[in-house]
């Protein structure tokens, strides 16, 4: 095998097993920190053999076989380490010296509880929002550093800090490496779920930069929604996340031009939608109303992201079902921006005029002051009702707000079509 090829060989093969590498040894040496700089240095010694004899039939469990080796040796150096490093130490020392080392093993022990817990300690609500969002990209999706800070516009050392800083918390709060139990697994999940779904989001709809879309990130948070639904299989908000981004994404492809300009819901191509993916989420959402009791947030939107999926053509969308599923939403999950979603649907459904009242009605919540999206709604809403020119000041101001490029360049431009006459409309 070429150099070249072994080294996609093992990038490939960093993707798919880091998470699960370095949830088995921080099973062992209970410290996320250590786990990862031993996976890591597993990963240098791939970079040092395998171009040489060759990348091995079971690469995960030769980079776990090889982390253990090492994390026995650090074990024995290290005699300032906590007891319960000795005892771990001791006990995989043991262990290797009296059988047959079992590569398969290696590798699968656990290796469903071990993820779980991965998951939890790495959007612990303890790390803020930004770590949790580093930390589990590093840990769960294998990305590096310099792929995190491309991927959300902020420098590299911003970044590194940030996995610092976060690993260094959960030692120091001494975190426990284990699932939450009882009344603690909802809102250890909760938080898991908003780090995923904000992995997606940003991938979806980039809130900065040149690119309307990263579908990178997508991928990544489907990934990890994915591998998550598996995990817990009798949690609906899950099968209602996952069914949200798998239909979300199932758009990806017609929502942008042959520039990179985004293209609004309602003018795209459904011949481009995803139906594989679209089939996916929809069947996740029926897995999360099985389940039964009342439905949860993702859930919701999940089914308001099927009223899309379900119709052939935009005229044939049922936005009065929309309108009430964001009703629906308000009351277990309120927020301004619900209601501005809401003010669309039923701007929809219902006539612009109506739509506009809602939209109105939130120009004096402070936390959409800097809120782009809301002088965009309303612009929308009043370009149906002629009133021309204030739209076009409206689409000014959201121009003005938004940090992503290519937004910009869409609302300006629907601003200069005010002047013409009615411009396109729908949501994004």
């Amino acid at each position: 095998m070429a150099a070249s090829d072994t080294q996609r060989a093992i990038d490939a093969v960093w993707r798919i097993e880091s998470a699960r590498l370095i949830a088995g040894l921080t099973r062992m040496v209970r410290d996320v920190g250590l786990a990862e700089e031993l996976a890591q240095e597993s990963l240098v010694a791939a970079l040092e053999r395998w171009p040489e004899t060759g990348v091995p039939e079971n690469p995960g469990a030769w980079l776990m076989a090889t982390a253990k080796h090492r994390a026995i040796d650090l074990l024995r150096r290290n005699k300032r380490l906590e007891r319960k490093h000795q005892e771990v130490g001791q006990e995989m020392e043991v262990e290797q010296e009296t059988s047959a080392p079992d590569l398969d093993a290696a590798i699968d022990d656990d290796v469903g509880d071990d993820l779980l817990r991965l998951v939890f300690i790495s959007c612990h609500p303890i790390l803020s929002t930004e770590a949790r969002v580093a930390l589990t990209l590093r840990l769960l999706g294998g990305l590096s550093t310099e792929e995190i800070a491309r991927a959300f516009l902020v420098p590299e050392p911003t970044i590194a800090q940030r996995i610092v800083r976060a690993k260094r918390t959960l030692a120091k709060e001494r975190v426990p490496f284990e699932v939450p139990r009882g009344v603690d697994l909802a809102a250890r999940l909760s938080s898991v779920l908003e780090v995923v779904y904000l992995i997606f989001n940003e991938g979806y709809s980039a809130t900065a930069g040149d690119d309307w879309m990263r579908p990178a990130l997508c991928e990544d948070a489907l990934r990890l929604g994915r591998i998550l639904a598996e995990l817990v299989p009798l949690e609906a908000e899950v099968h209602g996340l996952v069914a949200l981004m798998e239909i979300q994404a199932s758009r990806s492809g017609a929502r942008l031009g042959p520039a990179g300009e985004p293209i609004l819901l309602l003018d795209q191509n459904r011949a481009r939608w995803d139906q594989v993916l679209i089939r996916r989420g929809l069947a996740a959402l029926e897995r999360a109303e099985a389940l039964g009791g009342a439905r949860g947030p993702y859930s919701l939107q999940a089914a308001i992201a099927a009223c899309h999926a379900r119709a052939r053509t935009a005229a044939e969308t049922d936005w009065a079902r929309i309108a009430a599923l964001y009703q629906e939403l308000a009351q277990i999950s309120p927020s301004p921006v619900v209601e501005l979603n809401r003010a669309v649907a039923v701007g929809m459904a219902f006539g612009p005029a109506a739509g506009l009242a809602l939209a109105d009605a939130l120009t004096s919540e402070p936390s959409l002051k800097r809120y782009h999206l809301l002088p965009s709604v309303r612009g929308d809403l009043l370009a149906k009702l002629d009133r021309l020119d204030e739209a076009r000041l409206e689409f000014e101001r959201a121009a003005s707000l938004t940090r992503n490029a290519r937004e910009r360049q869409l609302l300006l431009e629907r601003a200069a079509a005010c002047a013409a006459g009615p411009t396109p409309s729908g949501p994004p």
